[in-house]
């Protein structure tokens, strides 16, 4: 049975709902794969891909059966009991990411929550380092979510402001500087952790190079090196982890948005073997955390990466989308950047802002969304043709057009 929408549904959120989001002023009622439509029926192409979430493309039919089947059968037991889809789900995200072990968690925040607390451990009980005396070092402009700990390293004013006092123990250096990681590393350093390609910080990408040697400074110093893929890995930047594109194998590792197929909020921190075993049990948990539902979806959407070779399909119409953004040359773009299907477009302040051309898209069928730099992010489904590229891109064109006359 279709859901009937009514036209007071922004009203009742504004209403009811904490205004901590602004949304683009559009209901949307129906997703299928690479398109939704609101409660009008007007169609739109989704490039925003749920930041990421919805790489596989809105209610994937595989996806969607593995939900369905496992929600007949056991839904939630929490972690008190053991279960029949947790163990093989942990299986194959170890063996497609070359890791040791897993720990499953539901959000992005809380898997990079779990990496700090296993680095701390490991700094304690591994290296030596003197009790509450770790640091972790982080970089400038990073995004890893909105707990209190993680805003609190945080270097955007906003995310800050009214949240302190914040946890100490953590260091910030530039992003895209090896040797301001190395300057910054002491005898007490637990940790390093980035994303391989900021995504909220406006889609940079370090020079070439950079993962490679914080790597190198990492091992030669006995640092973890920690990477958040929560929106870069599981195919996003063309290949199945970012850190791939150097030969990286971190020693710590967050997944999670793409885990979850779209379907439900999958996440799990990833590391080797002497950094998993500072967990005992009681030292830390989640009652949703590994759920057979989540368990049974997350493992379908590894699958259907695997079987669908999607991430491969990323690379290619990645460096299609790349080609076609570059080639609009229009003299209020400052940078066109990216890999795979994440890719970033930065406006000129002095001309345009970010947010007012995505509301202007939104009327031109597509909907994607501004993010930090003055920049619009595009992270459309693996699953798009090139022909929904071409109008993606003509659409921006032609707002450009507008916004010049």
């Amino acid at each position: 049975m279709t859901r009937k929408m009514t036209s007071n549904a922004a009203a009742l959120e504004a209403t009811y709902g904490a205004h901590n989001y602004a949304p683009l002023p559009v209901v949307l009622v129906r997703a299928d794969g690479t398109h939704v439509w609101d409660e009008q029926g007007k169609q739109y192409i989704d490039m925003l891909g749920a930041y990421s979430a919805v790489s596989h493309g809105h209610c994937h039919p595989r996806l969607v059966a593995a939900l369905i089947d496992q929600a007949g059968r056991m839904d939630v037991i929490s972690r008190a009991f053991l279960s029949d889809r947790l163990g093989e789900f942990l299986e194959l995200a170890c063996r497609m990411t070359g890791m040791a072990r897993a720990l499953p968690m539901n959000t992005g925040a809380e898997a990079v929550e779990t990496a700090l607390k296993a680095a701390r451990k490991w700094a304690y009980t591994v290296k030596g380092v003197a009790d509450d005396a770790a640091e972790i070092i982080v970089c400038e402009g990073n995004f890893h979510g909105r707990t209190i700990a993680i805003t609190g390293f945080s270097s955007t004013d906003q995310y800050r402001a009214g949240f302190g006092p914040f946890p100490s123990g953590f260091k910030a250096v530039p992003f895209g500087d090896a040797a301001a990681l190395d300057a910054a590393i002491t005898s007490n350093t637990a940790a390093f952790l980035v994303e391989p390609i900021q995504g909220e910080g406006g889609v940079v990408v370090p020079p070439d190079g950079y993962l490679a040697k914080c790597a190198e400074i990492c091992r030669d110093n006995n640092v973890l090196l920690m990477c958040d893929e929560i929106q870069t890995g599981l195919g996003r930047t063309g290949r199945l982890l970012a850190s791939d594109h150097e030969g990286v194998k971190p020693d710590g590792l967050m997944l999670g948005k793409a885990l979850g197929g779209g379907l439900v909020p999958v996440s799990m921190f990833l590391a080797r073997d002497d950094v998993m075993d500072v967990f005992t049990p009681g030292d830390h948990g989640s009652t949703f955390g590994g759920y057979p539902l989540g368990a049974a979806v997350g493992y379908e959407a590894l699958k259907v990466l695997e079987d669908d070779a999607l991430v491969e399909r990323s690379d290619r119409l990645g460096k299609y989308l790349l080609g076609k953004l570059s080639g609009l040359n229009h003299s209020a773009i400052r940078d066109v950047r990216g890999r795979g299907l994440l890719v970033g477009v930065e406006f000129d302040t002095a001309q345009y802002s970010a947010s007012d051309i995505c509301h202007e898209l939104m009327h031109k069928g597509v909907l994607c969304k501004d993010t930090l730099r003055n920049t619009v992010r595009f992270a459309p489904p693996f699953i798009i043709e090139e022909s929904e590229i071409d109008q993606a891109v003509a659409a921006l064109s032609g707002v450009l057009t507008k916004l010049a006359a």
